[in-house]
Parts: C-alpha cells; structure tokens; sequence
C-alpha cells in the first residue's frame, strides 16, 4: 500500500479555528501537516483504536509486561503524539520531572519567577501535575487535546488524577512548563504518572543531583527518550563549585552512554532560596535554553519535527511485539479450550465403546437378564436348532419374570459409565490446567476437579429418556397387525429390554467364561427379536436406538465441557494482532528532519554589523 509522504510545511490549527495561537506569531510557526500528515495521524489513529481492542486476560509468559506495553503505547499516543501530529504550531509541552527531591518544582518556580508550584518538604512532593503556560496559551490546555485522562482545574490545592493550569505572563508564549511527580515516589500512582508525564513532553527537562544522577529508575526513562529521539535537558542540580568539573564530566559520559548524544546538559549550581526561588543566574542555563528554542522558529520547528519522527519510529519499533502477544493469547486460549474439547471427546468414545463392546452384559445386568428369560431352557433350545424360535421362545417365556429389573439395571449401569467417563475427563482437564499459569489462574475457586454436583441426575434423566424411546419403538414397530400378538405375547417391555441388551451384544470387553455367558445372551436378544419383527427390522431398530443413546450422552458431556471452559470463555479471547499489524501498516515513519545548514563565512560576514568609518560614510550616503 502507498502513503504520502508525511510532509511538515502546513499550517497548525489551534483550538477554535485560528491557524495560530494567540500571542507572538514567531514563537510557534503554524505547521499543520499536509496530506501527509492527515494520513499519518489517520494511520496512528487506527492504531490507537487497535491498541484499545487488545485484551490480553491470560496469564501467559510476558503477558504483564504486554499489558503494561500496551497502556504505554495508549498513553504516548493519546498524550503526545495524537495531538502533536494534528497541531504541529501547538506550544511545546516541556515536562520537568525527575527524582524525589532533585528540585523540580523549584527550578519551575524560579524560571517563572513565582511559587506556581509549591515545593513541600514531605516526600512525596508533587502530588498533582502542575502546568504553567502564557495567558494567551490557555485555549491550548483547557480542553483534552493533551493528557486528555487527566481532569483540568485552575486554583489552589491537588486533586486526584488532574492537572492544575496555571496561567502566567512569565512564561514565553509557546511554551508550557509541566511540573512532574517524582518518577521515584514511594506512591505507585505518582511513580506512574510521572513516567507518562515524561512520554507526552515535546522537551523533557530532567532533574538530578550530584548525589542521584547514576540511580537506575531516571536512566530506565532517559533510556526511552533516546530511543524515542526526544529533546532532553538533563539538569544536574545543586551542584557544589569544588565537584562541578567531576560530576559534569561523568555525567555527560553515562548520556554518551546512554544514547543521548544531542541532550544538553545544565548545571544549577548549589544557592540559597530567595523566597523559596534560585536567584536569576542560578536558572539562567535553563531558561535561556528554553527561550532559545521557543523563540528561533527553526530551532523550535526542527526539535518538534524531530521528536515526531523518533516517537514515530519507536512505536513501529515496538507495535509489532504487541501483536505478537495478542496471537500468543489466542493461540494459548485454543490450546486450553481444546484441552476440555479432546478430553471430553475421549469421554464420548469411552461411553460409545463401553455402550457396545460387551462390558455392559456383566454383573448386575446379565443377572436380571438371565432371571428373566430363564437363561438355561432358552439356551438348551438353542444348542438344539429347532425349526420354529417364536414357538420355542414363547414357550420358554410363559411364566417369566417382570422385565423391569432388567430396564433398571441397564440404566443403572449406564449412569455409571457417563459419570465415571465425566469425572475423568474433568480431572484430565483440571491437571493439565493447574500445571499451566493461565490455566492455574483460570481454577481459582471453582470446583472443576470434578463432574458438576448433579450430573448424575440428568444422566439418569436422559437414559430413562432414551430407554422410554426405545420402548416406544418397540410399540411402533409392533403396530403391524402381523406382528401385534407377538408384541402382545412377549410385552413391549419385555421386547424392549432385549433391545437394549443387544445394542450391548458386542463381547470385545469381556474375557474367559463371560464371553460365552454373555454372548449367549445377546444371542437369545437377537434371535428373540427377529422372531417376532424379522431382520431387516431388527437392524434399523438398533441402529435408531444407537444414535438416539449416543446424541443424549454426547449432549450431557458436552454440557459438562462447556461447563469446564467456562471461565475460559467468559474472557472472550478472540482477538489477535492482525487488526494491531493492518493498522500499523497505515502508518509510515515521517523523513528525518535535517538541521540548516550553519551560515557561510561570507553570510556571517555580511551579517556582522559594520561599525566604525565605513559604518559612517553607509549613513551618511544612504
């Protein structure tokens, strides 16, 4: 797919339709982007709204950092980058932040020239952001066009997660200082806060001491501007005149070190407060960096062009990582849900093939069948082959036993095999979960180790369902006025409890002795049957009754893995990384800007004020 190229020349809208802010029109040159800027921040835009459609529940390896990488990239897009790709004129956000008690709010203070934001002397410090900007800057910060998570109020006092404005004619216009919570405080919010405070600043003016410069927590951030390109001042503060040479020249090694090659680097000598302010010359590296930018429109055009484009770079960089994760969750959401799937498949088959294999003519059940055919006279008549079965068989049966001791013992047995099919395949699924830390996390709590407390009653309920379909086939079947004395001879109970044991008839399961036994048996069910309805009819019959059986107990074991995958399901993990991949293919990483080229001899020559007789004669002749 082609994109414009980002281009930086067009004009800046400000809040209400002027394409400038108020002001002094040569401290921030209006730069909307063009076309291609439209189409980089649309392109950023579909990446924010990606980001946001992420959900990343599961427990995986490197799943926190995901999340908290996620909320990063949603922070630095909807507070820095968002807003400086559509406004490019906007003021330039200089956060000042730092360690617990390097000074920040001070050295705010005294490039001001008032207590705008009051430095305490309890740790934390700074608990509210503080933004101090131009009267005439004010339409810029009112709205959420910057840090739009954070409530604005003007005023005195703090509130939870909101910005206090301060507006105030010290500050040049274009430019808004952002006192920042300490990035180490001993309070998690602030700690967070300040670190995304930092990633929405066009500058960054970073404060440290003499004695907490090589602290890692500051060099984890300063690390991210690097990355990210960003304009950074690390001012080194408090500095005693004796260790002003050492501390300096080790510090500018470890920003050497450290990727930032084009910080400046501002020391604020040690001094005593004025009124809570450092006297001018203390603040005057600071604030003449900082006027120097705001006020050369190059300078300021060339710092906010460039920050762009490493933000940029950075979250192409990064993004990928994060789709990464999102299939990752996925994939591993598949793996558990087909943990439950298979392991409950395997509870079907185990079911189907006990349901047939012979197992279920043992115990209990071939004792009421055999006490209700009267197994030995049957069985004499079969080892003879006489001509006529129906004759022998309804001789043998006159005076038989009620059928229902066998209908209840099939269904009793029947239970027996579901439950303990369904118990296994929970346990199955319990163990392979609880060896995972997804999974571990998903069995909090809940009792899955084991089939739910009342699966035992709606097996009972569909296999007394099933057994009343297979009698009432037995009736329909025996509905032929050829057939219907037979029926009535033999019962329809009596007929359907020797359908049932030959849907048994199998002898895979059985060993020794009871393959006979049992073989027998199933034998006498079907000679039984095709006596009275005939083969054919005999072979539909089982096979209706089979697939009626196998669909009922299908529905209750999948019942129970849906039961199993619940928790799982209920986090809704569909979403992979393609959206997060087509949406940061829309973006194109703008051109590196390119600083003007430095004045030529002669162009510094001609610009060079003239001064004494030839400065003269031009006035007098001009």
């Amino acid at each position: 797919m082609s994109h414009a190229s980002y281009d930086p020349r067009a004009g800046s809208g400000a809040p209400g339709g002027d394409p400038t802010p108020p002001g002094d029109r040569t401290a921030a040159r209006p730069t909307e982007p063009g076309p291609g800027g439209a189409d980089l921040a649309a392109g950023l835009a579909e990446v924010r709204t990606a980001v946001a459609a992420l959900r990343l529940p599961l427990e995986v390896a490197g799943a926190a950092q995901a999340r908290a990488e996620a909320a990063r990239l949603t922070a630095q897009l909807d507070d820095h980058l968002l807003p400086r790709v559509r406004q490019m004129g906007a003021p330039l956000l200089a956060v000042v932040g730092g360690s617990t008690g390097a000074g920040k709010s001070t050295l705010v203070n005294s490039l001001v020239g008032a207590v705008v934001s009051p430095a305490g002397v309890l740790r934390p410090t700074t608990r509210s952001p503080v933004l101090v900007h131009h009267p005439d800057d004010a339409a810029w910060f009112a709205g959420d066009r910057v840090l739009p998570g954070l409530a604005r109020w003007r005023g005195e006092g703090e509130g939870p997660r909101s910005l206090r404005l301060v507006a105030h004619a010290a500050v040049p216009r274009g430019l808004a200082l952002l006192d920042a919570p300490d990035i180490d405080s001993v309070v998690a919010d602030n700690r967070e806060l300040g670190a995304q405070l930092l990633g929405a600043a066009d500058l960054w003016v970073f404060c440290t001491t003499a004695a907490r410069y090589a602290d890692a927590v500051p060099w984890e951030l300063l690390a991210q501007a690097a990355a990210r390109r960003a304009a950074v001042g690390v001012v080194l503060d408090r500095l005693e005149a004796a260790e002003r040479d050492a501390v300096s020249a080790d510090l500018g090694r470890m920003m050497a070190e450290h990727g930032l090659v084009g910080a400046r680097l501002l020391a604020v000598p040690e001094a005593r407060l004025a009124g809570g302010l450092l006297p001018d010359a203390a603040a005057a590296p600071v604030r003449d960096w900082l006027q120097g930018l705001v006020a050369d429109a190059d300078a300021r055009d060339l710092l906010v062009r460039t920050t762009v484009h490493g933000a940029v770079a950075d979250l192409v960089a990064r993004v990928p990582a994060l789709a990464d994760a999102a299939d990752a969750q996925v994939a591993h959401a598949g793996w558990l849900a087909q943990v439950a799937v298979d392991a409950y498949a395997e509870a079907t088959r185990t079911v189907t093939e006990v349901a047939s294999d012979g197992t279920m003519l043992r115990g209990e059940v071939l004792a009421r069948w055999q006490e209700f055919i009267g197994t030995g006279e049957l069985l004499r008549a079969l080892e003879a082959k006489v001509s006529s079965w129906r004759d022998r068989i309804t001789a043998a049966l006159r005076g038989r036993r009620a059928p229902e001791p066998v209908t209840a013992a099939i269904g009793a047995g029947l239970v027996d095999v579901v439950a303990d099919a369904a118990d296994r395949a929970a346990e199955r699924v319990w163990t392979t979960w609880h060896a995972d830390p997804a999974g571990r996390v998903l069995l909090d709590g809940l009792r899955l180790s084991r089939s739910s407390a009342d699966l035992r009653d709606r097996v009972a309920a569909e296999v007394r369902a099933w057994q009343g379909g297979v009698l009432e086939l037995v009736g329909t079947e025996g509905a032929d006025r050829r057939v219907t004395a037979r029926v009535l001879s033999f019962g329809v109970n009596g007929l359907g409890a020797a359908l049932m044991i030959l849907i048994f008839a199998q002898t895979g399961g059985l060993t020794g002795a009871e393959v006979g036994v049992a073989g027998g048996a199933a034998v006498l069910a079907q000679r039984l049957l095709e006596a009275i309805f005939g083969d054919d009819a005999v072979r539909r019959l089982t096979r209706v009754a089979e697939a009626d059986l196998a669909a009922r107990v299908d529905r209750v074991l999948r019942d129970e893995a849906d039961r199993t995958r619940a928790p799982l399901d209920a986090l809704d993990v569909r979403t992979d990384g393609s959206a997060l991949r087509a949406a940061l293919a829309l973006v194109r990483v703008p051109d590196v800007p390119t600083p003007p080229a430095p004045p030529s001899r002669r162009e510094r020559r001609e610009a060079r004020p003239e001064r004494g007789l030839r400065a003269w004669w031009r006035r007098l002749w001009s």
